[in-house]
């Protein structure tokens, strides 16, 4: 752990890592102390640490493994997302793809998104920086094969009615956009609203809902049947 280091440039991105395995840890703090603008606060070998050190360091993002002893990482990022003080941490959840169903799992506990742990740097520093600014979705073509893939497994209710019925129709309309993984950008360019709108309305469909940010109303889409795992 980095508990004796200096105090970060406060305008940096504080970076928690929480992974088991020492040489991905080091191999991430090497090329993270490197880059301007990122500081990493903390390290953590397990899920239970990780939420210790996230209470103690307050990062912006905690770059979380999904399988550790102790609490594996689906569990740590539910912990941090229901503690009071730690509303603004968002966590970016490290997955092989093709092995972890557990990623459906975190989306619901209250990840922002997830990463391939066999990213470059390049992705990984654009990661960090899109979750650290309040987006969810880093990539979207991953995040709709992933949930596509597990929610056509599950035997969760499809069209939910009473849920949706507090959405306008635009609305759901921005919802369905939002769970085929559109951007701000993309969404406004598909409906002919302005990125500034189509965000607005994003954002009241989250307050509605109930949603943390972007990556539960994926979840929300899916699981609603407002989105099909084929769409």
């Amino acid at each position: 752990m980095n508990a004796t280091a200096p105090p970060p440039d406060s305008a940096s991105i504080r970076v928690l890592l929480a992974d088991d395995e020492v040489l991905v840890r080091s191999g991430f703090k090497v090329l993270l102390d490197l880059e301007d603008g990122i500081t990493v606060v903390g390290e953590a070998t397990d899920g239970a640490e990780a939420v210790e050190r996230a209470r103690a360091t307050r990062p912006d993002v905690v770059l979380m493994d999904i399988r550790m002893p102790r609490l594996d990482g689906i569990q740590a990022t539910a912990q941090i997302a229901r503690t009071r003080g730690l509303e603004q941490v968002r966590v970016l959840i490290l997955t092989t793809y093709d092995t972890d169903e557990y990623v459906f799992d975190a989306l619901q506990a209250g990840a922002s998104g997830f990463l391939l742990k066999d990213a470059g740097p390049a992705e990984l520093l654009h990661a960090i920086r899109v979750i650290a600014a309040g987006e969810a979705l880093l990539a979207p073509r991953i995040t709709r094969r992933l949930i596509g893939q597990f929610t056509a497994r599950r035997t969760a209710a499809r069209t939910a009615e009473d849920r949706l019925a507090v959405l306008t129709e635009r609305e759901r309309e921005v919802l369905a956009l939002v769970g085929q993984g559109l951007s701000n950008q993309e969404i406004g360019a598909a409906l002919f609203l302005s990125p500034a709108t189509a965000r607005t309305h994003v954002s009241r469909a989250m307050a509605k809902l109930g949603a943390r940010d972007r990556a539960q109303l994926v979840v929300i889409a899916y699981r609603t049947g407002l989105v099909s795992p084929g769409t």
